[in-house]
Protein backbone atom coordinates (compact mmCIF):
# COMPACT_ATOMS: atom_id res chain seq x y z
CA UNK A 1 0.00 0.00 0.00
CA UNK A 2 1.30 3.30 -1.35
CA UNK A 3 -0.32 6.22 0.99
CA UNK A 4 -0.24 9.91 -0.27
CA UNK A 5 -1.55 13.22 -0.16
CA UNK A 6 -2.44 15.52 -2.88
CA UNK A 7 -2.89 18.92 -3.01
CA UNK A 8 -3.18 21.13 -6.45
CA UNK A 9 -1.68 24.98 -6.91
CA UNK A 10 -3.75 27.79 -8.24
CA UNK A 11 -2.04 28.07 -11.72
CA UNK A 12 -3.01 24.17 -12.23
CA UNK A 13 -0.03 22.09 -11.11
CA UNK A 14 -0.67 18.96 -9.50
CA UNK A 15 1.24 17.56 -6.63
CA UNK A 16 1.49 14.25 -4.74
CA UNK A 17 3.48 13.58 -1.79
CA UNK A 18 4.45 10.12 -0.10
CA UNK A 19 5.81 9.76 2.97
CA UNK A 20 8.70 6.85 3.28
CA UNK A 21 10.90 7.54 5.92
CA UNK A 22 13.14 4.05 5.43
CA UNK A 23 15.91 6.07 2.81
CA UNK A 24 17.87 9.52 3.28
CA UNK A 25 16.72 9.80 -0.79
CA UNK A 26 14.23 11.79 -1.65
CA UNK A 27 12.77 11.39 -5.27
CA UNK A 28 11.06 14.31 -7.43
CA UNK A 29 9.37 13.38 -10.21
CA UNK A 30 7.31 15.45 -13.37
CA UNK A 31 5.44 13.70 -15.90
CA UNK A 32 4.56 15.99 -18.93
CA UNK A 33 1.01 14.67 -20.34
CA UNK A 34 2.79 14.80 -24.06
CA UNK A 35 4.51 12.25 -26.05
CA UNK A 36 5.02 11.41 -29.87
CA UNK A 37 1.09 11.11 -30.23
CA UNK A 38 1.23 14.87 -29.44
CA UNK A 39 3.08 15.98 -32.80
CA UNK A 40 2.76 16.99 -35.93
CA UNK A 41 3.28 14.16 -38.80
CA UNK A 42 5.22 16.62 -40.58
CA UNK A 43 7.31 17.39 -37.60
CA UNK A 44 8.22 14.03 -36.18
CA UNK A 45 10.77 13.67 -32.71
CA UNK A 46 10.18 16.73 -31.39
CA UNK A 47 8.82 15.11 -27.97
CA UNK A 48 11.69 13.23 -27.95
CA UNK A 49 13.97 16.21 -28.95
CA UNK A 50 12.69 18.68 -25.65
CA UNK A 51 13.60 15.45 -23.09
CA UNK A 52 17.38 16.34 -24.43
CA UNK A 53 16.80 20.55 -24.67
CA UNK A 54 15.50 20.35 -21.31
CA UNK A 55 18.98 19.37 -20.00
CA UNK A 56 20.68 22.29 -22.01
CA UNK A 57 20.39 24.80 -19.55
CA UNK A 58 16.99 27.53 -18.71
CA UNK A 59 16.70 31.32 -17.79
CA UNK A 60 18.86 31.01 -14.41
CA UNK A 61 20.85 27.91 -14.58
CA UNK A 62 23.14 27.06 -17.61
CA UNK A 63 24.74 24.24 -16.37
CA UNK A 64 21.49 21.76 -15.50
CA UNK A 65 23.94 18.87 -14.11
CA UNK A 66 26.35 20.64 -12.34
CA UNK A 67 24.23 21.97 -9.28
CA UNK A 68 22.83 19.10 -8.91
CA UNK A 69 26.01 16.71 -8.86
CA UNK A 70 27.15 19.12 -5.99
CA UNK A 71 24.66 18.44 -3.59
CA UNK A 72 25.13 14.40 -4.33
CA UNK A 73 21.88 14.06 -7.14
CA UNK A 74 21.15 12.44 -9.70
CA UNK A 75 18.61 12.79 -12.55
CA UNK A 76 17.24 11.67 -16.04
CA UNK A 77 13.96 11.68 -17.88
CA UNK A 78 12.59 9.52 -20.52
CA UNK A 79 10.00 9.68 -23.56
CA UNK A 80 7.22 7.61 -25.29
CA UNK A 81 4.55 8.05 -27.66
CA UNK A 82 2.25 9.21 -23.93
CA UNK A 83 4.34 10.87 -21.91
CA UNK A 84 7.79 12.71 -21.08
CA UNK A 85 9.20 12.02 -17.53
CA UNK A 86 12.01 13.73 -15.70
CA UNK A 87 13.11 12.62 -12.14
CA UNK A 88 15.87 13.97 -9.51
CA UNK A 89 16.88 11.85 -6.97
CA UNK A 90 19.12 13.70 -4.12
CA UNK A 91 19.38 13.88 -0.51
CA UNK A 92 16.59 14.67 1.49
CA UNK A 93 18.90 17.92 2.94
CA UNK A 94 18.87 18.98 -0.33
CA UNK A 95 15.63 18.55 -1.65
CA UNK A 96 15.25 22.65 -2.43
CA UNK A 97 17.79 22.23 -5.31
CA UNK A 98 15.80 20.01 -7.36
CA UNK A 99 12.43 22.37 -6.78
CA UNK A 100 14.97 25.09 -7.98
CA UNK A 101 15.86 23.50 -11.20
CA UNK A 102 12.77 21.73 -12.37
CA UNK A 103 10.65 24.65 -12.05
CA UNK A 104 13.24 27.30 -14.05
CA UNK A 105 13.28 25.23 -17.18
CA UNK A 106 9.06 24.80 -16.75
CA UNK A 107 9.25 28.57 -16.69
CA UNK A 108 11.92 28.95 -19.81
CA UNK A 109 14.20 26.96 -21.42
CA UNK A 110 17.26 29.08 -22.50
CA UNK A 111 16.47 28.79 -26.09
CA UNK A 112 20.31 29.00 -27.57
CA UNK A 113 21.03 28.36 -30.72
CA UNK A 114 23.96 26.52 -29.56
CA UNK A 115 22.06 24.20 -26.94
CA UNK A 116 19.62 23.45 -30.02
CA UNK A 117 22.71 22.48 -32.21
CA UNK A 118 24.12 20.12 -30.03
CA UNK A 119 21.05 18.40 -28.71
CA UNK A 120 19.92 18.02 -32.31
CA UNK A 121 23.14 16.74 -32.93
CA UNK A 122 22.60 14.22 -30.01
CA UNK A 123 19.13 13.04 -31.33
CA UNK A 124 20.56 12.55 -34.74
CA UNK A 125 23.39 10.44 -33.84
CA UNK A 126 20.95 8.60 -31.62
CA UNK A 127 18.82 8.05 -34.45
CA UNK A 128 21.04 6.55 -36.97
CA UNK A 129 23.26 4.49 -34.00
CA UNK A 130 20.14 3.00 -32.35
CA UNK A 131 17.46 2.87 -35.42
CA UNK A 132 19.08 2.90 -38.91
CA UNK A 133 22.69 1.03 -38.46
CA UNK A 134 22.04 -1.38 -35.34
CA UNK A 135 20.90 -4.66 -36.57
CA UNK A 136 16.99 -4.85 -35.32
CA UNK A 137 17.19 -1.31 -35.18
CA UNK A 138 14.19 -0.08 -37.73
CA UNK A 139 11.85 -2.64 -36.64
CA UNK A 140 9.21 -0.03 -34.95
CA UNK A 141 10.09 1.80 -38.07
CA UNK A 142 8.57 -0.40 -40.04
CA UNK A 143 6.09 -2.35 -37.62
CA UNK A 144 3.98 1.02 -36.30
CA UNK A 145 2.78 2.23 -39.66
CA UNK A 146 2.24 -1.41 -40.64
CA UNK A 147 -0.14 -1.30 -37.91
CA UNK A 148 -1.32 2.06 -37.78
CA UNK A 149 -3.03 4.09 -40.89
CA UNK A 150 -4.18 6.86 -39.27
CA UNK A 151 -3.43 6.61 -34.92
CA UNK A 152 -0.16 9.18 -34.35
CA UNK A 153 1.22 5.70 -32.83
CA UNK A 154 2.51 4.81 -36.17
CA UNK A 155 5.73 6.59 -35.79
CA UNK A 156 8.10 5.96 -33.08
CA UNK A 157 9.05 8.47 -30.15
CA UNK A 158 12.67 9.20 -32.15
CA UNK A 159 10.74 10.02 -35.25
CA UNK A 160 9.94 9.10 -38.67
CA UNK A 161 13.05 9.98 -40.20
CA UNK A 162 16.35 11.85 -39.58
CA UNK A 163 15.06 14.99 -41.96
CA UNK A 164 12.20 15.88 -39.25
CA UNK A 165 15.10 16.81 -36.33
CA UNK A 166 16.83 18.14 -39.21
CA UNK A 167 14.98 20.92 -40.79
CA UNK A 168 13.55 22.02 -36.71
CA UNK A 169 13.93 25.89 -36.41
CA UNK A 170 14.03 27.75 -33.26
CA UNK A 171 10.53 28.78 -33.76
CA UNK A 172 9.36 25.30 -33.79
CA UNK A 173 11.06 24.28 -30.85
CA UNK A 174 9.67 27.19 -29.03
CA UNK A 175 6.45 26.72 -30.10
CA UNK A 176 6.37 22.97 -28.89
CA UNK A 177 7.87 23.93 -25.54
CA UNK A 178 5.24 27.04 -24.67
CA UNK A 179 1.87 24.77 -25.91
CA UNK A 180 2.89 21.29 -23.63
CA UNK A 181 5.19 22.20 -21.06
CA UNK A 182 2.79 24.21 -18.66
CA UNK A 183 2.14 23.37 -14.87
CA UNK A 184 -1.31 22.80 -15.84
CA UNK A 185 0.08 20.09 -17.88
CA UNK A 186 2.24 18.60 -15.58
CA UNK A 187 1.90 16.04 -12.25
CA UNK A 188 4.64 16.82 -9.76
CA UNK A 189 5.15 13.48 -7.43
CA UNK A 190 7.93 13.92 -4.49
CA UNK A 191 8.78 10.40 -2.54
CA UNK A 192 10.74 10.15 0.37
CA UNK A 193 11.22 11.21 4.07
CA UNK A 194 9.13 14.13 3.64
CA UNK A 195 5.96 16.15 5.02
CA UNK A 196 3.58 17.29 2.67
CA UNK A 197 3.35 20.66 4.48
CA UNK A 198 7.31 21.23 3.37
CA UNK A 199 6.33 20.50 0.23
CA UNK A 200 3.36 22.97 -0.15
CA UNK A 201 5.56 25.53 0.85
CA UNK A 202 8.64 24.63 -1.33
CA UNK A 203 5.50 23.85 -4.58
CA UNK A 204 4.43 27.17 -4.19
CA UNK A 205 7.34 29.35 -3.58
CA UNK A 206 9.43 27.34 -6.81
CA UNK A 207 6.45 26.64 -8.94
CA UNK A 208 3.65 29.05 -8.06
CA UNK A 209 4.07 32.25 -10.01
CA UNK A 210 4.97 30.11 -13.35
CA UNK A 211 1.75 31.23 -15.45
CA UNK A 212 -0.96 28.59 -16.80
CA UNK A 213 -1.96 28.55 -20.39
CA UNK A 214 -4.95 27.21 -22.28
CA UNK A 215 -3.79 23.28 -23.21
CA UNK A 216 -4.81 22.21 -26.48
CA UNK A 217 -7.60 19.84 -26.97
CA UNK A 218 -6.08 16.30 -27.92
CA UNK A 219 -8.37 15.00 -30.66
CA UNK A 220 -6.07 12.27 -32.03
CA UNK A 221 -7.98 10.44 -34.73
CA UNK A 222 -9.35 6.75 -33.80
CA UNK A 223 -7.24 3.71 -35.58
CA UNK A 224 -9.98 1.91 -37.54
CA UNK A 225 -11.01 -1.90 -36.93
CA UNK A 226 -8.50 -3.76 -38.76
CA UNK A 227 -10.22 -6.26 -40.78
CA UNK A 228 -7.25 -7.55 -42.72
CA UNK A 229 -3.69 -9.38 -42.26
CA UNK A 230 -1.15 -6.94 -43.33
CA UNK A 231 2.64 -8.47 -44.13
CA UNK A 232 5.66 -6.62 -44.94
CA UNK A 233 9.00 -8.31 -45.96
CA UNK A 234 12.40 -6.68 -45.62
CA UNK A 235 16.61 -7.79 -45.98
CA UNK A 236 18.69 -6.33 -43.55
CA UNK A 237 22.60 -7.30 -42.58
CA UNK A 238 21.66 -9.73 -39.20
CA UNK A 239 22.57 -11.88 -37.64
CA UNK A 240 19.00 -14.18 -37.82
CA UNK A 241 16.39 -14.12 -39.32
CA UNK A 242 13.24 -12.83 -37.27
CA UNK A 243 9.31 -12.17 -37.36
CA UNK A 244 7.16 -10.09 -35.54
CA UNK A 245 3.33 -10.28 -35.11
CA UNK A 246 1.45 -7.09 -34.09
CA UNK A 247 -2.14 -7.09 -33.14
CA UNK A 248 -4.00 -4.93 -31.87
CA UNK A 249 -5.42 -4.35 -28.11
CA UNK A 250 -6.98 -2.45 -25.73
CA UNK A 251 -5.39 0.71 -23.88
CA UNK A 252 -3.78 0.34 -20.67
CA UNK A 253 -6.53 2.11 -19.20
CA UNK A 254 -9.23 -1.03 -20.40
CA UNK A 255 -10.55 -3.38 -18.01
CA UNK A 256 -9.52 -5.80 -20.53
CA UNK A 257 -5.69 -4.51 -19.93
CA UNK A 258 -4.99 -7.14 -16.93
CA UNK A 259 -5.80 -10.66 -18.95
CA UNK A 260 -4.52 -9.02 -21.89
CA UNK A 261 -1.07 -8.48 -20.27
CA UNK A 262 -1.52 -12.32 -18.36
CA UNK A 263 -2.51 -14.05 -22.09
CA UNK A 264 1.16 -12.45 -22.65
CA UNK A 265 2.78 -14.33 -19.95
CA UNK A 266 1.09 -16.96 -20.16
CA UNK A 267 3.03 -17.56 -23.49
CA UNK A 268 6.30 -16.39 -23.02
CA UNK A 269 7.17 -15.77 -19.27
CA UNK A 270 9.83 -17.54 -18.51
CA UNK A 271 11.43 -21.33 -19.66
CA UNK A 272 8.22 -23.02 -18.71
CA UNK A 273 5.99 -21.00 -20.97
CA UNK A 274 4.22 -22.20 -23.42
CA UNK A 275 6.73 -21.09 -26.33
CA UNK A 276 9.46 -21.32 -24.63
CA UNK A 277 8.64 -25.10 -23.97
CA UNK A 278 7.40 -25.76 -27.14
CA UNK A 279 8.80 -23.82 -29.80
CA UNK A 280 12.76 -23.52 -27.98
CA UNK A 281 12.71 -26.67 -26.17
CA UNK A 282 10.93 -28.88 -28.10
CA UNK A 283 10.41 -28.53 -31.77
CA UNK A 284 14.09 -25.85 -32.01
CA UNK A 285 12.84 -23.88 -34.06
CA UNK A 286 13.58 -20.31 -32.33
CA UNK A 287 16.85 -19.18 -30.55
CA UNK A 288 14.62 -16.73 -28.89
CA UNK A 289 10.53 -15.63 -28.81
CA UNK A 290 8.73 -13.97 -26.86
CA UNK A 291 4.97 -12.24 -26.22
CA UNK A 292 4.79 -8.65 -24.94
CA UNK A 293 2.35 -5.73 -24.74
CA UNK A 294 2.41 -2.25 -25.03
CA UNK A 295 0.50 -0.52 -22.60
CA UNK A 296 -0.53 2.43 -24.37
CA UNK A 297 -3.02 5.54 -23.12
CA UNK A 298 -4.73 4.58 -26.87
CA UNK A 299 -5.15 1.00 -28.22
CA UNK A 300 -1.76 -0.69 -28.44
CA UNK A 301 -0.21 -3.22 -29.56
CA UNK A 302 0.18 -7.41 -28.20
CA UNK A 303 3.69 -8.29 -29.92
CA UNK A 304 4.93 -11.59 -30.52
CA UNK A 305 8.83 -11.50 -32.04
CA UNK A 306 10.91 -14.29 -32.29
CA UNK A 307 14.81 -15.10 -33.87
CA UNK A 308 14.70 -18.13 -36.05
CA UNK A 309 17.41 -20.85 -35.56
CA UNK A 310 19.36 -21.27 -38.81
CA UNK A 311 17.70 -23.71 -41.33
CA UNK A 312 13.68 -23.06 -39.74
CA UNK A 313 11.70 -21.53 -43.01
CA UNK A 314 9.28 -18.79 -42.19
CA UNK A 315 6.59 -21.36 -42.91
CA UNK A 316 7.63 -23.78 -40.24
CA UNK A 317 8.38 -20.95 -37.61
CA UNK A 318 4.97 -19.09 -38.55
CA UNK A 319 2.73 -22.53 -38.50
CA UNK A 320 3.97 -23.32 -35.08
CA UNK A 321 3.19 -19.83 -33.19
CA UNK A 322 -0.25 -20.22 -34.96
CA UNK A 323 -0.59 -23.67 -33.83
CA UNK A 324 0.12 -22.36 -30.08
CA UNK A 325 -1.93 -19.69 -30.29
CA UNK A 326 -5.14 -21.73 -31.61
CA UNK A 327 -4.37 -24.00 -28.73
CA UNK A 328 -4.98 -21.41 -26.28
CA UNK A 329 -8.03 -20.19 -27.57
CA UNK A 330 -9.39 -23.46 -27.40
CA UNK A 331 -8.63 -24.28 -24.03
CA UNK A 332 -8.83 -22.44 -20.69
CA UNK A 333 -5.75 -22.09 -19.42
CA UNK A 334 -5.12 -24.93 -16.15
CA UNK A 335 -5.21 -22.65 -12.77
CA UNK A 336 -1.63 -23.40 -11.53
CA UNK A 337 -0.53 -21.99 -14.77
CA UNK A 338 -2.52 -18.82 -14.43
CA UNK A 339 -1.72 -18.94 -10.84
CA UNK A 340 1.88 -18.82 -11.78
CA UNK A 341 1.75 -15.58 -13.44
CA UNK A 342 -0.33 -13.48 -11.29
CA UNK A 343 2.49 -14.42 -8.97
CA UNK A 344 5.11 -12.94 -10.79
CA UNK A 345 2.95 -10.31 -11.27
CA UNK A 346 2.41 -9.22 -7.74
CA UNK A 347 6.08 -10.26 -6.56
CA UNK A 348 7.56 -7.73 -9.74
CA UNK A 349 5.02 -4.92 -8.28
CA UNK A 350 5.74 -5.44 -4.41
CA UNK A 351 9.69 -5.26 -5.58
CA UNK A 352 8.72 -2.10 -7.63
CA UNK A 353 7.65 -0.41 -4.15
CA UNK A 354 10.70 -0.71 -2.37
CA UNK A 355 12.19 2.15 -4.31
CA UNK A 356 11.03 5.58 -3.97
CA UNK A 357 11.54 6.70 -7.49
CA UNK A 358 9.35 3.45 -8.67
CA UNK A 359 6.59 4.91 -6.68
CA UNK A 360 6.62 8.38 -7.81
CA UNK A 361 6.97 7.42 -10.80
CA UNK A 362 3.66 4.67 -10.53
CA UNK A 363 2.42 7.16 -8.61
CA UNK A 364 2.43 9.96 -11.27
CA UNK A 365 1.46 7.03 -14.43
CA UNK A 366 -1.69 6.21 -12.33
CA UNK A 367 -3.01 10.20 -11.63
CA UNK A 368 -2.63 10.99 -15.23
CA UNK A 369 -4.28 8.11 -16.01
CA UNK A 370 -7.18 8.04 -13.94
CA UNK A 371 -6.44 8.27 -9.78
CA UNK A 372 -3.03 7.99 -7.88
CA UNK A 373 -4.81 5.43 -5.95
CA UNK A 374 -5.35 3.28 -8.66
CA UNK A 375 -1.46 1.96 -7.57
CA UNK A 376 -2.71 0.01 -4.77
CA UNK A 377 -5.68 -1.62 -7.04
CA UNK A 378 -3.01 -3.02 -9.39
CA UNK A 379 -2.43 -6.47 -7.84
CA UNK A 380 -6.32 -6.88 -6.97
CA UNK A 381 -7.03 -6.38 -10.88
CA UNK A 382 -4.55 -9.24 -11.97
CA UNK A 383 -5.78 -11.54 -9.20
CA UNK A 384 -9.69 -11.21 -10.66
CA UNK A 385 -8.72 -12.29 -14.04
CA UNK A 386 -10.14 -15.19 -14.54
CA UNK A 387 -9.25 -18.59 -17.34
CA UNK A 388 -12.84 -17.06 -19.08
CA UNK A 389 -11.06 -13.51 -19.53
CA UNK A 390 -7.75 -15.16 -21.00
CA UNK A 391 -9.55 -17.41 -23.63
CA UNK A 392 -11.77 -14.37 -24.49
CA UNK A 393 -9.00 -11.68 -24.76
CA UNK A 394 -7.45 -14.62 -26.79
CA UNK A 395 -10.03 -15.36 -29.05
CA UNK A 396 -11.38 -11.64 -29.89
CA UNK A 397 -7.26 -10.41 -30.69
CA UNK A 398 -5.26 -13.11 -31.78
CA UNK A 399 -7.01 -13.28 -35.63
CA UNK A 400 -4.91 -13.41 -38.49
CA UNK A 401 -7.73 -9.93 -39.74
CA UNK A 402 -5.83 -8.58 -36.74
CA UNK A 403 -2.41 -9.16 -38.17
CA UNK A 404 0.21 -6.97 -39.11
CA UNK A 405 2.80 -9.64 -39.55
CA UNK A 406 7.04 -8.11 -40.30
CA UNK A 407 9.44 -10.48 -41.80
CA UNK A 408 12.95 -9.39 -41.02
CA UNK A 409 15.52 -11.54 -43.20
CA UNK A 410 18.59 -11.53 -43.17
CA UNK A 411 21.22 -11.09 -46.07
CA UNK A 412 22.38 -14.70 -47.33
CA UNK A 413 25.75 -14.67 -48.19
Amino acid sequence: MINFEKFTLDNGLKVIVHKDNSTPIVAVNILYDVGARDENEAQTGFAHLFEHLMFGGSVNIPNFDEPLQRVGGTNNAFTSNDITNYYITVPKENIETAFWLESDRMLSLAFTDKSLEVQRSVVIEEFKQNYLNQPYGDVWLLLRPLAYKIHPYKWATIGKEVSHIENATMDDVKRFFYKHYLPNNAIMVVAGNVETEEIEVLAKKWFGAIPSKEIPKRNLPKEPQQNEERRLEVTRDVPANAIYKAYKMCSKIDNDYAATDLLSDVLSLGSSSRFHTSLIKEQKLFSEINAFIFGSTDEGLFVISGKLLNGVSYQNAEEAIETELEKIKAQFVDSNELNKVKNKIESTHQFSETNVLNKAMNLAFAELQNDANDVNLEVEKYQKVSAEDINRIANQILISTNCSTLIYAKKED
